[in-house]
């Protein structure tokens, strides 16, 4: 079992080279220094980061209200349904990161962590935006804590909850390791599904309002799968000792699991019975999605014949730069005029 340590908050005896810093189990003062660091990706990722702010309420769900009572009973559980998943998922994700964050001593990874952290409740509070705009109260409470009552659905969430669970318990590099997979798995497979269903929506004219905010979500999320991977990258190099075969095989298995599940949950919540997507489209997609997420970190694909993207419009859906925006004006016309942003990844 390797160890490791959490880092202390204040460290008087902490080194201040920046060649001596390293990701886990380093001697860090904790001083924000952003004229030297070592992980130099982390001046555009946090450039990213901070670019990509923006508030919720700032856009216009008013059509979303009238197009929720028009949908179709499939439509409807799938959206109610989704949203219960991503507003679990994501609340568990701003309590967890400090977890990571304070084992973590780069103190600039620690600043990308803070900023994720901050993202991840925002996005928590984009979804309960989205239902207090749309339904009743009783409804919201509904749909916000169907995840205990549906078996599906619970499950789902205790695959990931219960390696946080691990780490906490017991924290050693092997476990920190997983739980960064796991956190790379959520942001990279397990939300995708759901994605592909709100941007289907928009493409038949419906709940635009909602595709916008999953957008601006989709956006933040693929920033946190590339500082995830570059974690996993920086630790490939630094502590190669715990990438053995069968923890590489570990992690593998991890992501078979999450591609398993995401998909099963995809059938589950849109099947075959809404315009624009269909069960094959989602098992393609989400199998194309594992294996490049896998070669991404220098591990072995795990599906033969996905290598092409299946589900194109997802990726035009999901762009950000191609959709007219104005932050800053909460008014009936949000989110009307152009305005470029800052998307380089």
């Amino acid at each position: 079992m390797l160890d490791i340590n959490r880092k202390p908050l204040f460290n008087e005896f902490g080194d201040i080279e920046t060649s001596k810093k390293r990701m886990i189990n380093g001697n860090t003062t904790n001083l924000n220094d952003f004229n030297n660091m070592k992980y130099t990706w982390v001046s555009d990722w946090y450039r990213q980061g901070m670019n990509n702010f923006w508030i919720p309420e700032e856009i216009n769900l008013a059509q979303d209200l009238k197009d929720y009572k028009r949908l179709t009973d499939d439509e409807r559980t799938a959206y109610d349904k989704i949203l219960s998943f991503l507003i679990f998922l994501d609340s568990i994700q701003t309590a967890n990161l400090g977890n990571i964050n304070n084992y973590i001593t780069a103190s600039e990874v620690n600043l990308c962590l803070t900023i994720q952290a901050f993202q991840e409740a925002v996005h928590s509070q984009s979804y309960s935006y989205m239902l207090d705009t749309i339904c009743s109260p009783e409804k919201r409470n509904e749909i916000l804590y169907q995840w205990k009552d549906d078996k599906i659905l619970l499950e789902r969430n205790k695959f990931i909850g219960e390696l946080y669970n691990s780490f906490l318990e017991s924290p050693t590099k092997e476990n920190l390791l997983k739980t960064i997979m796991a956190n790379y798995i959520l942001e990279g497979i397990y939300f995708y599904s759901g994605f592909m269903f709100f941007y289907n929506l928009e493409r038949n004219g419906k709940m635009p309002g909602s595709a916008q905010e999953i957008r601006y979500i989709n956006r933040d999320e693929n920033t946190h799968l590339w500082l995830f991977r570059s974690i996993i990258k920086e630790l490939q190099l630094e502590e190669p000792e715990i990438f053995t075969d069968k923890l590489k095989n570990d992690l593998r298995d991890m992501m078979r699991i999450g591609v398993e599940h995401e998909i099963a949950w995809g059938h589950y919540v849109i099947g075959d019975n809404i315009s624009g997507i269909n069960k094959k489209l989602i098992e393609d997609y989400i199998k194309y999605l594992g294996n490049m997420r896998l070669t991404s970190i220098g591990l072995d694909k795990l599906y033969e014949g996905y290598d092409e993207n299946p589900a194109e419009w997802v990726d035009r859906q999901a762009n950000a730069n191609s959709v007219k925006t104005d932050f800053f004006e909460a008014k009936s016309t949000a989110y009307a005029k152009a305005a470029t942003l800052v998307d380089d990844l």
